[in-house]
């Protein structure tokens, strides 16, 4: 898919199709007027007999156009002052649907900016991300994939856009949405396919695709040595090696203390001696979204060419139950020193994510943030609009909160008090690895700021945002988004 941004006049522009936005009642602004006189007043007879919709998010065509494009697709926007990014977003991804499914090759997006964004390229992220979207593939296992969508150019009317750089903020949008695809076929291949060292070996790929990118695998023979045993004790029922995977990015002249996000990977997960129930239990190919997810924000960074230090690191394994799983009630003790019984072979996620959280003490982070699927208990509290996020530090889960806000790919703080932690008291070890049905996503962070006390650390609960469940099933590309522009808003001048 090629893009380009300009802010001449987008009638001049020859095309298939011009992407008109309208606003409801709003019929009197040059750029309306200029097209409704190229259709001879098409355009406004369509409205007032109401064959064209100023709703929101309402989709026309309108055909037999003669000039530089061939038709016009009318875009509906609401009302004018009641124009938010939210409102952009529903509108791009009913032009993005409507595109991708006609017969269009090249089009030219006017609709226009709201007139308060978060940031200079919010905007063209939100088209750009619309139409990657749209046009994204995940059948590549299938023996006839589908025909590729036909739509191969999109034109941008952006004049709100400072001109000296709006190519650079083109290619950070044209980024996150790389990242976002990156993260989305990680996560839709099957667990045959996307093993743990599957995702070394990707790792490996996409730091030789980029110099700024470095990889470091660590095995189990390496995390035995260190006394990762709570890592260890999740691949244990696997014939599937486990894999610490460490991805450095480097774009910063300075040397600054790296923010560091450590991904959960686990590539399948059956429970374990846990074992869940059959029924969707295929989705829980799923469960490495957070690694995935890490994977799309490294590689966003490093194609925007970011001026920052972020180290990504992921805890790969597979859950699966065997002779030499462990088993309920078995006690390991982490590479902190810290010992845990574990309770349900099906609360893994912290198990590795404890050791790699520890692990990654080494770097002297900035800050941390741990990006996981890890509680059902996140969807019945939050459902499937905002992943959960809890954290040690207010400022941090400000940030974050901020970011979510700025991109649409939001998240909502849940308490992390000391009473909560009562839930994990053990007999028999320092902790025990589940609290009890109450506050299931709280206790599951509690469990984890237990090995994040001397870091700035935040966790991101993304089990009803990183994948779609039923028919239309597949990952959703979140949190890649939140997680971008959370860095980029840590460089001073961004």
């Amino acid at each position: 898919m090629k893009y380009a941004v300009f802010s001449t006049s987008p009638l001049t522009q020859k095309t298939d199709c011009l992407v008109l936005g309208l606003f409801k009642e709003d019929t009197d602004n040059a750029l309306f007027k200029s097209a409704d006189e190229k259709t001879n007043g098409k355009l406004s007879r369509l409205i007032q007999s109401g064959d064209i919709s100023t709703d929101s998010a309402k989709s026309t065509w309108v055909l037999g156009i003669d000039g530089p494009f061939e038709r016009i697709l009318c875009i509906g926007l609401g009302k004018k002052d009641e124009y938010s990014l939210e409102n952009l977003r529903k509108s791009a991804r009913a032009v993005a649907a409507a595109l991708v499914g006609s017969p269009v090759t090249k089009a030219v997006s006017a609709i226009p900016a709201p007139a308060t964004l978060p940031y200079a390229s919010a905007a063209l992220e939100t088209v750009v991300q619309a139409i990657s979207a749209a046009t994204y593939r995940s059948d590549g296992l299938k023996s006839k994939p589908k025909d590729a969508a036909k739509l191969a150019e999109l034109r941008i009317h952006a004049p709100e856009l400072p001109k000296k750089n709006a190519a650079a903020l083109l290619k950070q949008a044209e980024a996150i949405a790389a990242g976002m695809n990156l993260t989305k076929d990680l996560g839709n291949l099957p667990g045959n396919v996307c093993t743990p060292k599957y995702l070394a070996k990707q790792a490996k790929k996409l730091a030789k695709a980029n110099a700024a990118l470095s990889v470091e695998i660590l095995g189990e023979k390496e995390m035995r040595k260190l006394g990762m045993g709570s890592f260890l004790s999740v691949s244990a029922g696997s014939e599937e090696e486990g894999q610490l995977i460490v991805i450095r990015y480097n774009g910063s002249a300075a040397e600054t203390r790296p923010h560091v996000l450590v991904g959960k990977g686990i590539t399948f997960d059956t429970g374990g001696i846990s074992l869940k129930p059959g029924e969707a239990m295929d989705e829980m190919k799923y469960d490495m979204c957070g690694a995935a997810s890490v994977f799309g924000t490294l590689k966003a960074l490093a194609e925007m060419q970011a001026p920052l230090h972020v180290i990504g690191v992921i805890a790969a394994a597979e859950n699966m139950p065997s002779g030499q799983a462990t088993k309920p009630g078995d006690i390991v003790t982490s590479l902190s020193g810290q010992t845990i019984e574990i309770l349900n072979t099906d609360a893994e996620g912290r198990l590795v994510l404890c050791d790699a959280l520890t692990y990654a003490e080494r770097f002297e982070p900035e800050t941390i943030v741990d990006i996981a699927t890890l509680t059902g208990a996140c969807i019945i509290a939050l459902g499937h609009q905002a992943s959960g996020l809890l954290a040690n530090n207010d400022e941090l889960a400000s940030q974050l909160l901020a970011a979510g806000q700025q991109t649409g790919d939001r998240c909502w703080q849940l308490p992390l008090w000391d009473e909560y932690n009562t839930q994990l008291d053990s007999n028999f070890a320092d902790m025990q690895n589940i609290g009890g049905r109450p506050a299931g996503t709280i206790t599951a962070a509690c469990f984890l700021s237990r090995f994040t006390k001397k870091m700035k650390w935040a966790h991101l609960d993304i089990a009803g945002t990183a994948w779609v469940s039923g028919k239309d099933k597949g990952a959703t590309g979140r949190p890649v988004p939140l997680l971008t522009r959370y860095l980029l808003n840590q460089i001073p001048s961004a």
